[in-house]
């Protein structure tokens, strides 16, 4: 099993060789001076086209792509992740100062999910064929089918501009910065970033419910006399939530990479929200450590969930070669 481990974690190496290439290669596709972009129109109009040259060859710019690519990559490797060509900001300090936005709003949404979905799940379940399982289906289809965006812009028009009662966007109130402050701000963007996943978790809760109380020590625990509600959360209930928290784990990664259009929704100062500004004010190199932290994120949550399932799945056995 420790070998199995030590091989995905090792994989992670050539994916994340590749993911660089991919974020570096894209960016040059754009027609962005950096030079030009990173001087102020002033300074930009008293040089000429021969001094503006003559920077570039200082800067390194005129190299082939593929010596920048590796100039860049050595540079990450040095912990030096350049600077904002916008505010001349360095980026470590923009991803430090987002990057726990977005983890707290993953962090709700997750335990929202896990909460409701398998709740809702054991009680469709339990309840089967029932005004229950129906509406908890209805739910699930409206869940599933509904883009997060339109959810976030109901509840804004609902709780913010109608009845006033959450925030429409931002993070925290000016001189509030304990976490209790921002728990207002969290709510909506939080739960429409776990619908979707409640409603995928209710199905496979309930699905797994039903077929753990098909079991024949179910059966048995019936003819032996016990209640069907002891029955339910002694045998049904823990059973059946093993497979729904592998699940769970396996989505975080998708949960982590889509946030960008809820903070955008809700103008909440996230890595997502970082990213769209800097597309958007063609800041390149704060768009390319965004995603590439974005894209170290899903790797390790994917990694994290691996380790998970194989802790927890007893139905799971490593060979020699690491294959389950």
């Amino acid at each position: 099993m420790t070998q199995y481990f030590i091989k995905r974690f090792l994989s992670m190496i050539p994916k994340l060789l590749i993911i660089t290439m991919l974020i570096y290669f894209g960016m040059e596709l754009i027609p962005i001076d950096p030079l030009t972009r990173m001087m102020d129109p002033d300074t930009l109009s008293s040089m000429s086209e021969a001094q503006l040259e003559e920077l570039r060859e200082a800067k390194g710019l005129n190299d082939p792509v593929v010596v920048r690519y590796f100039r860049w990559l050595g540079d990450l490797l040095h912990g030096e992740l350049g600077y904002s060509l916008t505010t001349g900001t360095p980026i470590s300090k923009l991803l430090a100062a987002r990057f726990p936005a977005t983890l707290e709003l993953c962090g709700i949404a997750i335990i929202l999910a896990g909460i409701f979905g398998i709740l809702m799940g054991s009680q469709s379940a339990r309840h089967k064929n029932t005004l229950v399982d129906y509406g908890n289906t209805v739910l699930g289809l409206v869940g599933t089918s509904v883009p997060e965006f339109f959810f976030g812009m109901c509840f804004i028009m609902l709780f913010s501009m109608r009845l006033g009662w959450l925030p429409s966007g931002g993070r925290m109130t000016i001189g509030k910065t304990a976490f209790f402050d921002r728990i207002e701000y969290m709510i909506m963007p939080s739960v429409c970033m776990a619908i979707g996943l409640i409603a995928y978790l209710m199905r496979v809760t309930r699905n797994s419910m039903l077929d753990v109380m098909h079991k024949d020590y179910v059966k048995t625990a019936r003819a032996k006399g016990e209640k069907e509600g002891q029955i339910f959360v002694k045998h049904c209930f823990r059973n059946g939530c093993t497979p729904v928290v592998l699940v769970l784990i396996g989505r975080i990664s998708m949960l982590v990479s889509g946030t960008t259009i809820i903070e955008t929704v809700f103008n909440y100062p996230g890595m997502g929200m970082l990213l769209v500004n800097s597309i958007t004010e063609k800041d390149l190199p704060v768009a390319m450590m965004t995603l590439l932290l974005c894209a170290i994120m899903v790797l390790i949550t994917s990694f994290l969930g691996d380790v998970a399932i194989a802790f927890l799945d007893p139905r799971v056995r490593f060979g020699k070669e690491g294959q389950s």
